[in-house]
């Protein structure tokens, strides 16, 4: 299952960062961060719940950039 976010993201290199941090969640089979657009698309493995998986992908893109925001 695929699902677009809307992200707060300052720089491209922010982009680059959470969307390796993203790609590295468990849950997460794929993930593309967009600069421009300010928006994520996450690929959920299967079986996975996309709230419970995008509550870590938060916490680990707040790792990268401590005010990020993602409307869940």
């Amino acid at each position: 299952m695929k699902k677009t976010y809307k992200i707060e993201v300052d720089c491209a290199n922010c982009a680059n960062l959470m969307e390796e941090a993203t790609r590295k969640t468990e849950g997460v089979a794929s993930a593309t961060v967009n600069f421009m657009t300010q928006k994520m698309i996450v690929e959920f493995a299967d079986g996975q719940d996309p709230k419970n998986v995008m509550q870590n992908v938060l916490k680990a893109c707040r790792k990268v950039e401590p005010d990020c925001e993602i409307e869940l």
